[in-house]
């Protein structure tokens, strides 16, 4: 695993990191282990210890923000939003949100919408990246 230091990490696939929010030292780490974007979904709002859009920059790494709140979130349009930031990133992406229960989610849907995955391999991927006390909202929303 690329980044066993950051809270709840997952590797669901080999250029692709997921996590909770990481500190803002955690950042630096990713750099140097070859993470080249931050895909943050947690909302602007959200609260946290530091700016992390400027950090990110900062350090010379591509960020890109997909607000996802909660399940109201989960839908198609930001699963495709995840692809493409996936399919454009430099180097590995680390993808995170507060706890990584948010990143499991939309990657469960990003692979049963976008990719046509079975319903039990969508929810195998987003278990890998984070998927645990939203897995009931995924299941709804693919027909599970």
């Amino acid at each position: 695993m690329l980044l066993p230091e950051l809270p709840n990490a997952g590797q669901p696939f080999p250029q692709v990191a997921t996590a909770g929010r990481p500190s803002a030292d955690q950042f630096a780490l990713a750099k140097q282990r070859g993470v080249g974007t931050i895909v943050n979904l947690c909302p602007p709002g959200e609260p946290a210890a530091y700016d992390e859009a400027a950090l990110v920059r900062e350090l010379g790494l591509q960020y890109v923000n997909i607000p996802v709140a909660g399940a109201g979130d989960l839908n198609e349009a930001n699963a495709r939003k995840l692809a493409e930031a996936l399919e454009h990133a430099h180097g590995v992406a680390l993808v995170h949100c507060a706890s990584s229960n948010r990143v499991g989610a939309l990657f469960a849907l990003k692979a049963y919408w976008l990719e046509k995955k079975s319903v039990d391999e969508a929810l195998a991927i987003g278990r890998a990246a984070g998927l645990r006390a939203m897995e009931p909202a995924v299941r709804q929303l693919i027909g599970a």
